[in-house]
């Protein structure tokens, strides 16, 4: 049998919850659309017919009633992973989460736990707009109490999934819809305690670019270019986890490198982003020998139209200028034959990707 085999990010997401359930029968799966024919993007497929209506679960509409149900159940023993299909509709239970779940564990000395796992679906494009589309894992990592979680790959997504559930306290797992039909190799080792641990996805020796969640993808597309027409060795850290960070592999980076540019899908005002590169000015033991940079969304709600989207997002495309510009380097003909062999739609992950958005 082969040690690893190739799974979509869906499909490990639901080998997490299947694995997790088996081994704690007092663990609960619910949120909307979690038996409904989607599945939640096919991450909750087959869950109901194997752990029964009990366990597996859709609710009604009511985000906030629903998040306090799983802080009720987790005081009586019972754990929870709680989906939304939109980070935006949890809004609307940010009381639950910042008032009950974040803090009980302080407030009781920690003689009470909250080991409830939340899911929520964040991603751009497809006409989402405003309201269907933030990315608000600063906002979240802001509170103390909360673990924040932003998986790129299968294998991190399943592991680091389970990782979310056995943990004591609440754990906001956020997953971009862009990822879901992404596909690799997964090990059937399950790796424990890797919340808290950041990734080398590229080793380099020029430049550190840190990146979280889909733009780690992009990040590899321009480093394949950077590479081998200009020279520019890339170094590329997925962080994985939001909070805690993992200053230390990206200290180690920098210090070789002394060179950063971090990618955030969030906006850039009092973002992750900015408190990385703050940390990293603010460490005597760096010398940086260029000023760190940073590409964020811009602090404009995401229109709705294909137009008005059209540059309005995170590309390979800005990152390679981005690196460009801080090597001073420029060559306008290779740059735009890259660019030309690109048919993708702005808003399309992959040539196979045709929703559900």
């Amino acid at each position: 049998m082969p040690n690893k085999y190739n799974k979509s990010f869906s499909e490990a997401i639901n080998e997490a919850l299947e694995f997790s359930m088996k081994k704690d029968k007092n663990l609960i799966c619910y949120g909307l659309g979690a038996t409904d024919p989607k599945n939640i993007f096919g991450t909750t497929k087959n869950l109901e017919k194997k752990f029964g209506k009990k366990r597996v679960f859709d609710v009604p509409c009511s985000e906030n009633a629903l998040t306090g149900v799983s802080i009720g159940a987790a005081m009586a023993g019972i754990k929870s992973v709680v989906t939304h299909q939109r980070l935006d509709f949890f809004l609307l239970a940010m009381d639950q989460l910042v008032n009950s779940a974040a803090k009980w564990y302080f407030m009781f000395g920690g003689k009470v736990s909250i080991p409830i796992t939340i899911r929520l679906i964040i991603g751009k494009g497809w006409g989402q707009g405003p309201t269907h589309s933030q990315n608000l894992q600063a906002w979240f990592a802001h509170i103390p109490g909360l673990k924040v979680v932003m998986p790129t790959f299968p294998q991190d997504a399943r592991d680091l999934l389970i990782d979310s559930i056995n943990d004591p306290n609440p754990v906001i797992f956020l997953e971009s819809r862009w990822l879901h039909s992404q596909r690799d190799k997964v090990s059937k080792k399950i790796n424990k305690k890797v919340i808290g641990k950041s990734k080398i996805v590229k080793p380099g020796k020029h430049i550190t670019i840190v990146a979280m969640s889909y733009l780690v993808i992009e990040a590899l597309k321009a480093s394949k270019y950077l590479k081998t027409v200009q020279n520019i060795d890339c170094e590329i850290i997925d962080i994985r986890t939001i909070k805690p960070l993992d200053y230390k592999t990206i200290y180690k980076s920098v210090k070789k490198t002394k060179s950063l540019l971090v990618l955030d899908t969030g906006n850039k005002i009092c973002s992750v982003a900015s408190e990385i590169v703050s940390t990293i000015i603010m460490n005597k033991k760096i010398k940086l020998k260029k000023r760190p940079e940073i590409i964020s969304m811009p602090d404009i709600p995401e229109p709705t139209s294909y137009a008005l989207t059209k540059n309005f997002f995170i590309d390979y495309k800005k990152i390679t200028i981005k690196v460009l510009k801080m090597f001073n380097k420029k060559d306008k003909k290779s740059l735009n034959n890259f660019f030309k062999k690109d048919k993708l739609h702005h808003d399309q992950p992959h040539q196979k990707y045709f929703g559900p958005f």
